[in-house]
């Protein structure tokens, strides 16, 4: 599934189903102190819509929802075009409910054609002035990341050249970001659902951290997409270690939750566990099935998999 296409094709629609704190929504408890016994041990993020069956189309109530079911994060590719309005209202929400801000797009993406990869001098313009803009997103919503993706190669140029030319935008991201303690996330997409794209690999994103050599700059390491485009998931965590800074989670085929196709989470999420990481695992996949069934099959499924940390 395109992230273009994500949200809007998740799969969600009617049903029935009791959930703990939500068997009839409405005015919910604010049970978000540390002795909530939904809580996780991993801070899975949902993002909008994933619930809305059971929470309504109102993003806030889809918020105290999370919050009810033990989810201790949000993540929201779409944060940076909210009305601002809606921006800050959510913060105020999700600072009450004890949520934290993932990653929101912090840029345009060009699909098909190069951008950052090309060195146009325009296009590195337009990418820093995006990041200018994310920086006020974030502050507005307590963000800490923002996924940045470098975008489509460049045909006419080498490799090498393509990879100076984007490290060289990164190096100029990092200056606007670091003065605030705020990080983009480079994520690797694979080949199968964004054919095109320059940055692929988790090796061939450390060795562009490494090159940019900021706090600013770190890897949004995709299971989902890693799984497709590198497998030996563990491993490349381990060797990408010290230049991941965010994960995702979905599951390969489908992109699906965890237990619904190949990836055994339940020993990936172990190993990430017992490495100490208490950064934001992003829920960017759809639900299995349709409906309030659908939506339950999510929670039981992370339940399953963190009940082994």
């Amino acid at each position: 599934m395109k992230r273009r296409n994500f949200i809007r094709n998740t799969a969600l629609s009617g049903g029935a189903i009791s959930l703990t704190g939500a068997s009839a929504y409405g005015a919910l408890s604010k049970n978000n102190s540390p002795e909530n016994p939904n809580k996780f041990n991993l801070k899975y993020a949902p993002h909008l819509g994933m619930f809305k069956h059971h929470a309504g189309a109102d993003p806030i109530d889809q918020l105290n929802f999370m919050a009810d079911q033990g989810f201790t994060a949000l993540e929201d590719n779409g944060m940076g075009g909210r009305d601002l309005a809606l921006q800050l209202k959510m913060a105020e929400t999700m600072k009450d409910r004890g949520l934290e801000m993932g990653v929101f797009v912090a840029n345009k993406i060009y699909w098909t054609k190069p951008n950052l990869t090309s060195g146009d001098k325009d296009k590195r313009k337009e990418f820093l002035d995006d990041i200018h803009k994310a920086v006020n997103v974030a502050k507005r919503v307590n963000a800490k990341w923002m996924t940045v993706v470098p975008g489509h190669v460049d045909l006419k140029l080498s490799m090498g050249y393509q990879t100076a030319n984007v490290v060289e935008s990164l190096k100029q991201a990092s200056a606007i970001l670091e003065p605030h303690n705020l990080i983009m996330v480079l994520e690797p997409l694979n080949f199968r659902d964004h054919p095109g794209l320059f940055l692929t690999e988790s090796p061939q994103a450390y060795e562009i951290c490494k090159a940019v050599n900021s706090p600013s700059c770190k890897i949004l390491f995709d299971i989902y997409h890693q799984q497709i485009q590198e497998g030996n998931l563990i491993p490349n965590i381990e060797a990408c270690w010290d230049e991941i800074a965010y994960f995702q989670i979905g599951d390969n085929p489908g992109r699906k939750e965890p237990t619904t196709g190949e990836i055994n989470y339940k020993n990936v999420f172990r190993y990430i566990h017992s490495k100490g990481y208490n950064g934001i695992m992003g829920m960017e996949h759809g639900n299995s099935k349709a409906d309030k069934a659908g939506e339950q099959a999510v929670i039981a499924a992370y339940k399953e998999v963190d009940s082994f940390l």
